[in-house]
């Protein structure tokens, strides 16, 4: 199976920042995340690169007939073609012209193989030898893989022209995957955002996903998972279906920007040492099971060890100095790394327009925050003032709260109506703010419920804006740009280009004027409890007289304090250079103070917060 090159990939952010990241950097062999949640985005961006790259372009309009698996497929098969052709125009170039194929090779870590063999090549004096050795590491060269992300649970089964609800294959994550495993790209889909049985039960209808001899699936799959449990449990029933888990990306629960999905207080490295102690069970349990389908369905199997089906394991989550990424490389033994929101300050590697890039270069810590905005319900890591955030007040100022919703992903209410709605529609808030209205409490109360209804955004829309802009597919005056970046970015303070930024990750700053984040930064684990043990205070705050709830905040309490434990032991050890294990320590004695006053009898919800 092939192996990333680098020690990191760039993970799905939002709907469109990382829309096009293949065709910006898989050409120097890093891999990255588009997502497929929004074919109709995905349609405009086809169009924009079709007509920059002189490539066929036929419009897939919105009726026609099974158009979102086919507009999904159409916009891979469109990047596979630009990034096969950028690809193969990297390798006919020579080598120490200060070309793009020296930059392939100098991006890479000091300690890879290509690295080396380049930086020998360059100290030969015999030309023959040099010619051949040059074509030799020509012919290794390997494009970033182009991977896609689907959220799972981000599923609504559609109606037919006859108001029916068509076929489960039909629904929009199956639609997504479908247009995936049709598409040419030889990649990975990543599947989020928590268990979609009838999802991962697809997944059979397609070949690709299964090994024809010795060679990987063309098409792989990977999981993201908070824990080991879920892992196994997701792991064991694909495998009851014959399909091999690739990787699984862990991340942390709050530490991330978009959706944050907060656990019972299981911090990251009581997850990461559970993994690096268990991994080898993954493989002892999926090879039978997957080895008994193949089997039942006559299909052959090539002779393959526990070894060759060992799932990967990334991590991703607040990563932001070298220390921090080869204490998770080196420590915990995971295989790679994902750097998502540093890389919204890269104009070369996402795509976010000038005006959120200098908002989100500009943002000091306190500025990020963990929103009420998402229709989901689930807590969503935002920045202060984004364009939609003023985008919304004017149109509340107007007396016209809500969108139009004219894309439905984030469809899912039926508190009013019969047929699912959004709760950040006009429809939903008009009916909801009536509701309120009309109950028995007082004005203060109400003012509350109803300021919760009108923070919701239309994420299915805003989150595209900023790709739209960027690309010149519609103005700058159009506004309403969301953004969802992890508050590691607060540490970075500028926008980089792709070799600092990728020098930074591998410990190389020194070759660049500026460090990139200050010394003073506290470290990924810290900045975990920190906003644990926030989110805890919050949940305690709303908990009143539920007991149930009570002891729920107190089991994760526990977790909390189980993992500060380990966290100090961890501080306790050498760091890696740029690794700040000092604040580490502080954290610890801080957040285990402010924990015991929370949940003091005369605790207070101010103490709490």
């Amino acid at each position: 199976m092939q192996a990333n090159l680098h020690q990191f990939h760039i993970p799905v952010m939002g709907i469109g920042f990382t829309i096009d990241s293949p065709i910006r950097v898989a050409h120097l062999g890093i891999s990255s995340v588009v997502s497929i949640v929004d074919d109709l985005l995905l349609e405009k961006v086809r169009k924009h690169y079709s007509t920059l790259y002189q490539l066929p372009y036929q419009n897939i309009g919105r009726t026609a007939a099974d158009g979102r698996s086919r507009r999904v497929r159409a916009f891979l098969e469109m990047m596979h073609t630009i990034v096969q052709n950028r690809f193969e125009a990297v390798k006919q170039q020579r080598l120490f012209t200060d070309s793009e194929k020296d930059r392939y090779f100098e991006l890479l870590p000091n300690e890879h193989p290509l690295r080396k063999a380049y930086k020998d090549l360059y100290f030969m004096s015999d030309s023959t030898t040099r010619g051949l050795l040059e074509e030799e590491l020509t012919a290794r060269m390997v494009p970033g893989e182009i991977q896609v992300n689907i959220m799972s649970k981000v599923d609504v089964l559609r109606n037919g022209e006859d108001g029916l609800p068509l076929p489960s294959d039909y629904s929009d994550a199956s639609t997504a995957l479908r247009g995936f495993a049709e598409s040419p790209v030889d990649g990975s889909v990543i599947l989020s955002a928590g268990f979609n049985p009838r999802l991962y039960g697809y997944l059979p209808a397609f070949s690709s996903f299964y090994r024809t001899s010795a060679a990987r699936p063309k098409k792989r799959v990977i999981l993201k998972v908070s824990d080991f449990r879920s892992a196994l449990i997701q792991g064991k029933f694909l495998a009851k279906k014959g399909i091999e888990v690739a990787e699984f990306r862990i991340e942390s629960g709050i530490n991330c920007g978009g959706h944050a999905f907060a656990s019972d207080g299981i911090l990251l490295p009581t997850v990461l040492e559970e993994f690096a102690e268990k991994k080898g069970e993954l493989a002892q349990t999926f090879l039978p099971m997957i080895q008994a389908y193949y089997a039942e369905n006559n299909m052959a199997w090539p002779e393959l060890t526990e070894a060759d089906l060992t799932p990967a394991i990334t991590v991703q989550g607040g990563i932001g100095t070298n220390g921090e990424m080869r204490r998770l490389l080196e420590h915990y033994g995971v295989d790679g790394t994902g750097w998502g929101s540093p890389f919204l300050l890269v104009p070369e590697a996402t795509c976010v327009d000038a005006e959120t890039m200098t908002l989100l270069s500009d943002a000091v810590e306190e500025d990020f925050y963990l929103s009420n905005v998402s229709p989901l319900g689930v807590p969503f890591n935002n920045v202060r003032n984004t364009g939609s955030s003023r985008y919304n007040r004017e149109q509340i100022e107007k007396g016209k709260p809500g969108s139009k919703c004219p894309k439905g992903f984030l469809a899912y209410n039926t508190e009013f109506t019969e047929n699912p709605i959004c709760t950040a529609s006009a429809q939903y808030q008009l009916l909801k703010i009536q509701s309120i209205k009309e109950q028995q409490a007082d004005e203060t109360a109400k003012k509350a419920l109803i300021d919760q209804v009108l923070d919701k955004d239309c994420l299915c829309n805003n989150l595209g804006f900023s790709a739209l802009i960027r690309l010149g597919i519609v103005p700058e005056t159009h506004g309403r740009q969301s953004v969802c970046p992890g508050p590691n970015l607060a540490y970075f303070k500028r926008t980089y280009n792709l070799d600092e930024m990728v020098d930074h990750i591998y410990g190389r700053s020194g070759q660049h004027d500026n460090s990139i984040v200050a010394a003073d930064r506290p470290h990924m684990f810290a900045k975990e409890i920190t906003q644990y043990v926030d989110y805890l205070g919050r949940m305690l705050a709303l908990t009143g007289d539920d007991k149930a709830g009570y002891r729920k905040l107190l089991k994760m309490k526990a977790n909390l304090e189980k993992g500060m434990d380990s966290c100090y032991l961890l501080s306790q050890q050498k760091p890696y250079e740029g690794e700040n294990l000092d604040s580490l320590a502080e954290t610890v004695y801080d957040q285990r103070r402010r924990l015991d006053r929370m949940f003091e009898p005369a605790g207070t919800a101010a103490e709490a917060s």
